[in-house]
């Protein structure tokens, strides 16, 4: 089992993360903003990634540091659990629908962190989450998992059905990119590594 667990503490957040990228989907998530908890969950339940997440942020603030950190402790968790991407396919793509919306992910675990957002919101919350910190969110979890991550919406008017099909889509296209395929000897790249 690939798993990882990191403890990070500041000023702003203290998280307490551990997760299995050959789970089954079981998760116990608790961030203080219910909106951000239940699209964790999706993550967790289509990427089949056992999730315990414990987040305690300054929400008095507002979401933004426990949204953002906890994006950060999630990369790192999946860059520790692959650890060396030997024999996984690197490449992962979802297209996911929900009602009207419709959206598209792709990543590359290359080790190269660009990250391409194509989605725009016209409602500032859904519930307690600000729909701003979803770019933000998936930004840090970009960044600290080094990976290549590119979420466009192809259509969609509703906010919830959108975030929804973004972090749904995220899961998918994870799962399949940390696949293993047995013709691969090594890793994925010409180059002979994957930075």
């Amino acid at each position: 089992m690939r798993t990882s667990e990191i403890e990070r503490n500041t000023e702003e957040t203290k998280i307490k993360m551990k997760i299995n990228i050959d789970g089954i989907g079981k998760n116990n998530i608790n961030t203080g903003i219910g909106f951000f908890d239940h699209m964790l969950t999706h993550i967790s339940k289509h990427g089949f990634i056992d999730m315990d997440i414990h987040t305690k942020g300054d929400i008095n603030v507002d979401s933004h540091h426990t949204i953002e950190d906890t994006g950060i402790v999630l990369g790192k968790c999946i860059a520790n659990a692959i650890g060396d991407k030997k024999g996984i396919k690197r490449y992962g793509y979802s297209i996911v629908p929900m009602d009207e919306a419709l959206v598209l992910c792709a990543v590359d675990f290359s080790g190269r962190a660009v990250f391409v957002f194509d989605a725009e919101f016209t409602a500032e919350k859904l519930g307690d989450f600000d729909t701003e910190m979803t770019e933000e969110f998936f930004r840090a979890v970009s960044l600290n998992a080094g990976i290549n991550l590119h979420i466009k919406l192809i259509s969609g008017k509703n906010n919830h059905h959108i975030a929804e099909c973004i972090f749904k889509a995220f899961g998918r296209a994870v799962d399949m990119a940390v696949s293993f395929d047995e013709r691969i000897e090594g890793v994925l790249s010409t180059k002979g590594m994957l930075e």
